[in-house]
């Protein structure tokens, strides 16, 4: 699962702000609804735990599925299946 955090600026009449935005890609239903808002708060947690509470009201995450298939490692494309039995812990060939 990778995952990216860049910050993003945010314009107002008074400064700028950098915000975190952590950018997660999975394979598309690996995951269900209860686990992505686990992601959601665990990667907030951990960047508020350090950069600061006060981060925590502008930290983004983003989680973006990306169909089955079409994610390559290796030269081989990973389907939703692989990435089951891979957690599962089986070898996939």
């Amino acid at each position: 699962m990778p995952v990216r955090v860049k910050k993003m600026r945010q314009k107002n009449s008074i400064k700028e702000n950098d915000m975190p935005l952590i950018e997660v890609h999975v394979i598309e239903n690996v995951f269900n609804a209860e686990q992505k808002r686990q992601m959601i708060t665990k990667l907030t947690d951990a960047m508020v735990s350090i950069e600061g509470e006060a981060m925590r009201g502008v930290t983004w995450v983003k989680i973006s599925e990306v169909a089955s298939g079409e994610w390559g490692i290796g030269g081989q494309s990973l389907t939703t299946e692989a990435v089951k039995e891979l957690a599962a812990g089986r070898k996939v060939a």
